[in-house]
């Protein structure tokens, strides 16, 4: 990651092989505007949220804004996903009591947090297929993630950016980008706090609470307060910094920190033996921590979307939800 935003040796090194990508990608996207590689439509407006560059920028809990803003307005709506980092293959319905490990921990958090029908499959359109067929009173479908995988046809695209912007500005793997930069893009959402470009400021904040696994809720006050257990961390996300920093800011002190890899399965983790102390971490790390360790404390995150993003989304859906009838 360090590399990739600066074009230092490595990148340079890299750097041919980034045109070879390039070419890979470029090929692939004119086989399919040319119909020489077929688009699946599907009966349903599709939403693409998705990342131009490699690595988490923010996109579930973006996702989440959206799921509950349609909810809000009685939209019905499913979510479909790769799955990434889960140990099973073939296409699989996300529920309350199938393991995160085998669907993925971010299909299982938007679960577990909408209650809405979320599929998972290497293939995105065979989710959304599976998912329209177990669900056929669906309005309107979201990818999370996906704007790369041109087999599935979309009708809007988000593109979601943290404080890296583009990186260094080349293709994998000399730089971040997933492909070349800039693309059209409907709606850009910026997760981080130094933009580099024009698009819309997400806000990003831990909820005043925290949750355990058997669903009681806890001040996040209360782990500040004079005598109370030392609290201990971990975050398996992208940049698990960010959330010991935001922790840190909401006036909880940190005894001990531990970032893990992303997805990390948990499955040879073993907490201290140490009864005084609380364990908090993020709610992608819980859904898989909570099965065996259901004590352990998630803070959810909360993303706020400015209204300019709601105005113009709300424009695009109105649209894809009723669409004027041709002539």
């Amino acid at each position: 990651m360090r590399h990739w935003l600066r074009r230092g040796w490595l990148a340079v090194m890299l750097w041919p092989l980034s045109l070879l990508y390039r070419c890979v990608v470029d090929v692939r996207r004119l086989l399919y505007r040319y119909h020489l590689l077929a688009a699946t439509h599907l009966p349903v407006p599709v939403i693409v949220v998705g990342n131009v560059v490699a690595g988490g920028a923010g996109k579930t809990p973006v996702v989440l804004a959206l799921v509950e803003h349609l909810q809000q307005r009685g939209v019905r709506v499913g979510v479909i996903s790769r799955g990434y980092g889960r140990s099973t293959v073939g296409c699989l319905e996300v529920t309350p009591t199938r393991p995160a490990q085998e669907v993925g921990d971010e299909p299982a958090l938007i679960q577990r947090r909408t209650a809405i029908p979320v599929f998972v499959a290497e293939q995105r359109v065979q989710a959304a297929q599976a998912l329209l067929a177990a669900y056929p009173q669906t309005q309107l479908l979201i990818s999370d993630d996906g704007l790369q995988h041109l087999s599935l046809a979309r009708d809007l695209e988000i593109g979601v950016f943290d404080d890296r912007g583009v990186g260094n500005g080349w293709l994998l793997p000399a730089g971040p980008l997933r492909e070349p930069w800039p693309r059209p893009l409907e709606l850009v959402v910026h997760t981080g706090a130094t933009p580099t470009f024009a698009g819309h400021q997400a806000r990003r904040t831990l909820a005043p609470y925290a949750i355990d696994g058997h669903g009681t809720r806890l001040a996040l006050d209360a782990l500040a307060a004079p005598g109370a257990p030392p609290v201990r961390a971990l975050a398996a996300i992208a940049q698990p910094e960010a959330f010991f920093a935001m922790v840190r800011a909401r006036g909880v002190p940190l005894e001990s920190a531990l970032a893990l890899p992303d997805h990390y399965d948990f499955e040879s983790y073993q907490p201290s033996s140490e009864k005084d102390y609380r364990l908090i971490c993020t709610e992608k790390d819980a859904v898989k921590l909570w099965p065996r360790y259901p004590d352990t404390l998630a803070i959810p995150l909360q993303c706020e979307l400015p209204e300019a993003f709601w105005s113009a989304f709300s424009k695009r859906l109105e649209a894809l939800l009723h669409p004027k009838p041709t002539r």
